[in-house]
Formats: structure tokens, sequence, C-alpha cells
């Protein structure tokens, strides 16, 4: 028993350490010092579908926080794909999470990440992408390429550091609302929720 959390501190503590050192040498791709906490991930997922037989996507997975989450939800792991932009991080998350279709790019350029999906649709998108680092206009492009890879009123899960959500809503189009401020997290953390706006 001893030796086991032993080992479960033990890879906590590596994988906070790489974290690190990856914010310290992409601080605009990590957007935090330290991974996100378990409790945040689970509530990141709670809006999961997993009985709607569509897959899930998930951005920025970094230390595999969110993706056990994901997992311990229901979907299969041949049904999650996951895109990184930080190399370093995929070899222990192949390892970790075998089955998982971890893929290597820039969230911002999907089209060029993702396999031919053959029109299917995800049921939800959960981003741990910092993007408050990233200019406004990106961030609006993002969101609006994202929604249209969902079917219609699933949930874009987003979090931030910052107090009001990172995309401001446009209601004519997408709608926003806070899913939870995570207190716990470090640093504290909001969850905002997107959704593309019924235009029938």
């Amino acid at each position: 028993m001893a030796a086991r959390l032993a080992r479960k501190v033990s890879k906590r503590f590596d994988e906070e350490i790489k974290f690190f050192k990856n914010w310290i040498d992409q601080p605009k791709a990590v957007g935090a010092v330290l991974p996100t906490s378990v409790s945040t991930a689970r509530k990141m997922v709670s809006l999961i579908n997993e009985d709607s037989g569509n897959p899930v996507l998930e951005l920025g997975p970094g230390t595999g926080v969110i993706t056990k989450a994901i997992l311990d939800k229901g979907i299969p792991p041949e049904e999650l794909y996951s895109v990184e932009f930080s190399e370093c991080f995929l070899p222990d998350l192949q390892s970790s999470f075998p089955g998982v279709n971890f893929l290597h790019g820039d969230a911002f350029n999907l089209n060029s990440v993702l396999p031919d999906l053959e029109g299917r649709k995800f049921d939800a998108i959960i981003s741990g992408i910092p993007l408050l680092n990233f200019p406004l206009d990106s961030r609006i492009r993002l969101l609006d390429d994202l929604l249209d890879r969902l079917n219609p009123g699933r949930p874009v899960v987003q979090f931030s550091y910052g107090p009001k959500s990172p995309i401001p809503p446009n209601w004519s189009t997408y709608t926003v609302e806070p899913l939870d401020w995570m207190v716990r997290n470090v640093p504290p953390a909001r969850l905002w929720v997107y959704r593309r706006v019924s235009m029938v």
C-alpha cells in the first residue's frame, strides 16, 4: 500500500515537473505552471453524453488529467481524438492511454490535424487551450470552427484563468454560459460552455 502510494505521488510529481518545464519553454502554448486538477477535469467532462455514439474532441491534453476523466466518463479510447501542440507530452500520453487518437498539431488549424471522420460530428469538445494567450480574433475563429464540428446544441467546454469568458458572447450565432468556478484548481479556474444558436 505504501509503495503504491509512493509510486502515485512520484508519478504526479514527475508530471508536474514536466508541465512546469514545458511552461518555461513554451509559455504561450502552456497556460499554467501545474496540470489541471482532477476535480476540474471531472467537471469539464460532466456535459459529455457518453451514450450519443459520437466521438469526443479534446484540445490540449497536457499530462492527461482531462483525458483520463473523459475515458472514465465512458468514452471508448478509439472514440477520443486529442490534439496536443507540445510534442514532448505525446510519448507519455500514448503510453498511459493506449487506443486514444493522440494527434500532434495546432488546434487553430484543425483541418490539417484531424483525420477524415466521414461527416461524423463530435458530441462535445473539451478544451484546455490557454485562450487568453492568443489574440481575440484568433479565439473567435477557433470557436466558430469548433462549433461547426459539433452536433446542434452540443457544448464546447473551456477553462480559463480570467474572470470573464475568454471569448465574448455573440448572441446571434452562439451562447456563452458559466459552468463552474473551480477554486481548488491551481491557479483557480473558471469553466465556460459555448453552444451554437439554432438558426431554425
